[in-house]
């Protein structure tokens, strides 16, 4: 199997939004979009558990979107530009957006 062939996911980090009640309401929206997607295999959604002592967290939500390898998720890729138009409307404060190959699922 090329590394190619492998297991992929885009994972999107979502940096703290400028207005979190705004990019809550609109985050459904962003994932309905997701379940769009041609080949995904599994969708999974985490919020950051907020800090102890109140200060920003590193991120503020995770979006992973499973594939069952790097074709299929660069398929999915070419068909994405309603969501990653969503996602750079509400992300106020950023995003980041990465493939990687699965190493282990569990």
């Amino acid at each position: 199997m090329t590394e190619q062939g492998k297991p992929t996911k885009i994972t999107f980090v979502y940096s703290n939004p400028t207005d979190p009640d705004a990019f809550e309401t609109a985050y459904p929206d962003q994932i309905a979009l997701a379940r769009k997607l041609p080949g995904l295999t599994r969708l999974q959604t985490s919020k950051v558990w907020p800090k102890e002592d109140g200060s920003p967290t590193p991120a503020y939500r995770l979006l992973d979107l499973y594939f069952a390898d790097y074709a299929a998720a660069s398929a999915a890729a070419a068909e994405a530009g309603p969501l990653v138009a969503a996602t750079v409307e509400h992300a106020t404060g950023g995003v980041v957006i990465a493939f990687a190959e699965v190493l282990e699922d569990a």
